[in-house]
């Protein structure tokens, strides 16, 4: 099993440095607020920054590689076609993976100083380098190889970041995550986790993905529709236990035979970026949560033809 998104994703949050240091800029935070532009650039900011990236980027790759590559034999650098797995659930973690890894970088080059532009463009490049790099990493694994569609989804994470903050100088359509614990993990718990953080990041089937857009960022400036009142529309699938295709068992434990299907969501979702608030404590909270899908009632369509209602869907 290649290293799941999600994996690379917390990484970054527990060990990017600005990120303890500098409130309101982690990688949760979307809807970018940081100082008006200004051609004044804070040196000592800017430094600190890039040796925090630069150590980061050294530290974090080395301790995937120990952590991951390191007990799996070598191969000399190839291809490998994964998009069949896990029903493309999996490629929506690399883009949001990329999409905040993005808006970090972004975030901390505003702080520091460096023009919007700029700053958009040099989050981007750390998204898509950082990302680039597991999957070079891949790509010299003889179990998996560099996988196009992993690039691919990867590269759209970093553009629907670039692409709003050029267009608009703000993130109206937000990339959300969510997840319910299964009941497939229990069968096979050597791929889909064995406790929750696990399952948090390796069970596929409880993974929700989202682009929650904020209805009042297109309405005119005088509206009084909530500014932090969101809709968004999710993607997941269920019914796996195995990548390509399912287990019939595992350790010689037979799997009940379930049905791959996909799902996807209407519902209502929060900013919270855009909740009026003066407390720098709730202004971190939020920050830090940012990137959750608010748990709401959801309206579920799926290819077994079904329509549901979930009261409450997370």
């Amino acid at each position: 099993m290649k290293i799941p998104p999600l994996a690379a994703a917390w990484l970054i949050v527990l060990l990017f440095p600005v990120c303890l240091c500098r409130p309101g800029v982690t990688a949760a935070q979307t809807a970018v607020q940081v100082s008006p532009d200004t051609a004044v650039v804070h040196k000592g900011r800017l430094t600190g920054i890039i040796v925090a990236e630069g150590t980061l980027y050294v530290a974090s790759l080395s301790g995937l590689y120990f952590a991951w590559y390191k007990d799996y034999p070598q191969s000399g650098f190839h291809f490998f076609n994964d998009n069949g797995e896990w029903m493309q659930v999996d490629k929506c973690g690399h883009a949001i993976t990329a999409y905040y890894i993005t808006s970090i970088g972004y975030s901390s080059y505003r702080w520091a100083g460096v023009n919007e532009k700029a700053a958009t463009w040099y989050g981007g490049l750390l998204g898509f380098a950082y990302m680039l790099n597991i999957e070079i990493l891949d790509g010299f694994s003889s179990e998996w190889g560099f996988s196009v569609g992993d690039f691919t989804a990867n590269t759209l994470g970093c553009a629907a970041f670039i692409g709003q903050q050029l267009a608009w100088h703000e993130q109206r359509f937000i990339l959300k995550y969510s997840f319910h614990q299964t009941q497939y993990a229990q069968y096979r718990p050597d791929l889909l986790g064995d406790n929750l953080i696990q399952h948090m990041i390796k069970d596929y089937n409880g993974h929700s993905y989202w682009l929650s857009g904020n209805i009042s960022s297109f309405l005119h400036k005088g509206t009084k529709f909530p500014k932090w009142l969101n809709i968004a529309v999710g993607y997941g699938a269920e019914g796996m236990t195995g990548a390509f295709s399912n287990s019939v068992s595992n350790n010689g434990t037979p799997i009940p035979e379930f049905q791959r299907y996909r799902k996807f969501f209407l519902s209502a979702d929060v900013d919270l970026s855009r909740i009026p608030t003066k407390s720098k404590l709730l202004k971190g909270i939020f920050s830090v949560l940012g990137f959750i899908k608010i748990p709401a009632p959801a309206l579920e369509y799926n290819t077994l033809g079904q329509f549901k209602f979930h009261p409450v869907y997370y």
